[in-house]
């Protein structure tokens, strides 16, 4: 396009300042963006991988806390209650910390219309033996129809059976330590622990089934019985603690207030509180795909802001043909900054297409991932679709891209129309 045919071009009343119309303008830098097709079209794939690796990036980050969020909420409960003493002493005998008379407290709680269950858990430790030989256990008693009921299959059963509520002296063991101690679903093993008065006690239990957690370290040493089997073998009538499930997890935070001022002598904390993986891992994406968007965010101001220079450079004399005409420099700010936004627009809802795929393509074909470190059991490889993620990620391409192009267009706008005309 010729100096004349692009002043030709411009809005009506453009060398006269009138007022400002965008279509005109968008318009105007449309055609400019088409002038040199293929450093558009370079530009605009940059723009587009860019903003699907942050987009994906992302939406893995989400997807994880999510999962993890849910995990733990199912794991210890949406809400933990116990004594004080319990989360920041260490017991000199078991169920020094332990809660007296759990029954009352849970039929107490579960009149708020908000808590769909309470779960009872005795955490111990000693030692379990198959008469030749011993190790030690890690211990866990629970009401197992409640506790499979609400948590669903947290457990994968690799033989027998799970526990169920009035079977007592039955236990579940590890995969790692059934290997261990050479048991099978009816072997009998005992039981061996301190009593809450510091005595011995010894109890002879039969294996219901065999399980895997996923975590081979806890598969070697993790029990699970029912809440009267461990009673009887620790002499008490207390548990460490009671699960509170409630809802949904937006229920966390105003239900914990609550049941803070209803029982004010225990201490009431959130399942986020108990999640130190959680939190790590949350930590830690933040941190790398954090940087990541920051680096890709950089590599497309760069990209945009090289496209937006070279076209300037070449149009030198154009836009010095444009000033004699009586452009104001403003005015082609603006029209480079359109470019710019027009380039990033494209490139940012491209690349917004391709995360959409993807994501939609992984739910229709599955892609497992290794199991990460310390774990035996992949999973799933997902990317949530956030609409503020999305928007977010839109909005700062846009922005970036013609900020980008309105700074390098100024310096040329602004120089002198003789020196701008003889330009070569």
């Amino acid at each position: 396009m010729s100096s004349q045919r692009m002043a030709a071009a411009l809005p009506l009343g453009t060398a006269h300042g009138s007022t400002f119309s965008l279509w005109p303008w968008l318009k105007f830098a449309w055609l400019n963006t088409l002038r040199n097709r293929r450093r558009s079209a370079v530009t605009v794939t940059i723009a587009a991988l860019g903003t699907a690796a942050i987009l994906l990036a992302g939406g893995f980050a989400l997807y994880t806390y999510e999962g993890l969020a849910q995990s733990s909420a199912r794991s210890t409960g949406h809400l933990v209650i116990a004594k004080p003493e319990q989360f920041t002493k260490d017991e000199d005998t078991p169920l020094q910390h332990g809660l007296d008379n759990f029954a009352a407290m849970k039929a107490k709680l579960l009149v708020d219309d908000r808590v769909r269950q309470v779960l009872p858990k005795i955490e111990f430790s000693g030692l379990i033996s198959n008469g030749d030989k011993s190790t030690v256990m890690m211990a866990t008693g629970i009401d197992p129809d409640a506790e499979f009921a609400v948590k669903g299959p947290f457990l994968k059963v690799l033989q027998g059976q799970v526990l169920a509520s009035g079977e007592t002296l039955r236990v579940m063991l590890g995969e790692g330590l059934a290997r261990s101690l050479k048991a099978t679903p009816g072997s009998s093993l005992t039981l061996l622990a301190s009593t809450t008065d510091g005595a011995l006690n010894a109890l002879d239990v039969t294996v219901a089934g065999i399980f895997a957690t996923g975590i081979a370290d806890v598969d070697k040493r993790l029990v699970y019985t029912d809440i009267a089997t461990a009673q009887k073998l620790l002499v008490t009538q207390r548990v460490s603690s009671l699960g509170v499930f409630l809802d949904r997890m937006e229920s966390t935070d105003p239900t914990q207030s609550r049941l803070r001022a209803v029982l004010p002598a225990l201490q009431v904390r959130t399942w986020i509180d108990e999640a130190s993986f959680y939190r790590s891992v949350k930590a830690l994406y933040n941190r790398i795909f954090g940087a990541l968007g920051l680096i890709i965010g950089v590599i497309v101001v760069f990209v945009v802001t090289n496209a937006m220079a070279m076209a300037i450079i070449e149009r030198t004399r154009e836009i010095g043909t444009l000033r004699a005409l009586g452009t104001l420099p403003s005015q082609l700010v603006r029209s480079f900054a359109l470019e710019g936004l027009l380039l990033g627009g494209a490139g940012a809802l491209v690349g917004t297409a391709i995360a959409l795929a993807v994501a939609v393509g992984l739910l229709v074909f599955p892609v497992q991932m290794p199991p990460p470190p310390g774990r035996n059991v992949g999973y799933p490889l997902q990317v949530a679709i956030d609409a503020p993620l999305y928007l977010g990620t839109l909005a700062a391409m846009l922005l970036l891209a013609t900020i980008a192009s309105a700074l390098v267009a100024r310096r040329t706008v602004n120089k002198p129309v003789v020196d701008a005309l003889a330009h070569v």
